[in-house]
């Protein structure tokens, strides 16, 4: 009976704790924010954009271009696909219930990939009218439909009978980043030296390209992705103690699958499409997160989104000073950061042996 008294003054206190994680995060993405539209190669006062801006006169052509149009769509890129991969990550470990799933299980990250590699190997073969028309476009749409043709088709082959399994899905999404994989080499291995070197930057990730332009296109997709994620909260507390019993608590499990698939996708695709492939977000985001304000993914999700944009934020900056003025690939510098976190969570909390 004490036991059962204490419960719920625990379940209070993680929700109030995941609420100041909540104000926590908001002020340090802030923070990070500032100080990711001061970094860089050009030497821009922020403040005095600002007194500029505030008594009324115009920004000089210098400060105009780098603040507003190279910084400013690269800040919001940032916030927006760092959040899509966490959130997505956390909704994926939550619907497989298992800690190390992330966005590449679905295949959305292998078939926007194949998408991305087909069109920079492939698409001087289009017409010209064709290929003039698509310009800058040509990889970030090949790559959103990449991304989305896997999904649905690893949903179509996980699904029989009204019932979508979701051991199907986590195997089947592993063959088909295989799968994906293997036609990606090929691709590789018919490239010439200069779409070789843009394979391996678009693979590693990046936000150099960010522009308005890429920005207004993707940036709804990211946007409804993330503000869907939440109706998904209780369905996938729920789903923490199985399938059965959660439809016998009356959780509608099949259309929390389809709309936690979609909504993944939808993020990822988004993501993908303007970054590149950016890898440790997804997967490590979640695990802090439930280390210091538990499970419950009312909280989780919301945090994991603040947490992830302010992780993608730090890590452009960082790819933005190392080497500068070139730029170290952002997908290198998640994966040095995230790693070694990874690696100390597993060894602090084992996982079950299975």
């Amino acid at each position: 009976m004490a036991v059962l008294e204490a419960d719920p003054p625990a379940t209070g206190d993680r929700r109030r704790l995941a609420r100041r994680a909540t104000l926590a995060l908001l002020v340090l993405l802030l923070l990070t924010a500032v100080a990711s539209l001061t970094v860089g190669a050009a030497e821009v006062s922020l403040s005095d954009a600002l007194a500029d801006l505030l008594a009324g006169r115009d920004l000089d052509l210098r400060a105009r271009v780098v603040l507003w149009d190279i910084r400013l769509p690269r800040l919001l890129t940032g916030i927006l696909v760092g959040a899509a991969l966490a959130v997505s990550g956390a909704v994926l470990q939550g619907l497989f219930r298992n800690p190390l799933a992330d966005p590449g299980l679905v295949g959305v990250s292998a078939g926007a990939g194949l998408g991305a590699i087909t069109a920079i190997v492939l698409g001087g073969l289009l017409p010209p009218a064709l290929a003039a028309t698509a310009g800058p476009w040509l990889v970030p749409v090949a790559a959103f439909g990449g991304g989305w043709g896997a999904v649905l088709l690893l949903y179509a082959m996980a699904t029989r009978g009204g019932h979508t399994s979701v051991a199907t899905l986590l195997l089947g999404g592993i063959a088909l980043g295989a799968l994906a994989g293997a036609v990606s080499g090929v691709l590789v291995y018919m490239a010439d030296d200069d779409q070789l070197r843009d394979l391996t930057f678009w693979g590693m990730g990046s936000l150099a390209g960010a522009s308005w332009t890429k920005l207004l296109a993707t940036a709804p997709l990211m946007a409804l992705a993330l503000l869907a994620a939440p109706s998904l909260a209780r369905g996938l507390n729920a789903l923490a103690l199985g399938e059965a019993a959660a439809a016998h608590m009356g959780l509608p499990v099949e259309r929390l699958k389809r709309h936690a698939i979609l909504t993944v996708a939808c993020a990822v695709g988004a993501a993908v499409a303007v970054s590149g492939g950016i890898g440790f977000v997804g997967l490590v985001v979640p695990h802090p997160l439930r280390l210091a304000t538990g499970p419950d993914h009312r909280g989780l999700l919301v945090n994991a989104a603040l947490l992830g944009a302010t992780l993608l934020l730090l890590a452009d900056g960082i790819s933005r000073i190392l080497i500068a003025p070139a730029e170290l690939p952002i997908g290198i510098v998640t994966a040095v950061m995230g790693a070694p976190v990874f690696l100390a969570i597993l060894l602090r909390r084992r996982l079950p042996e299975v």
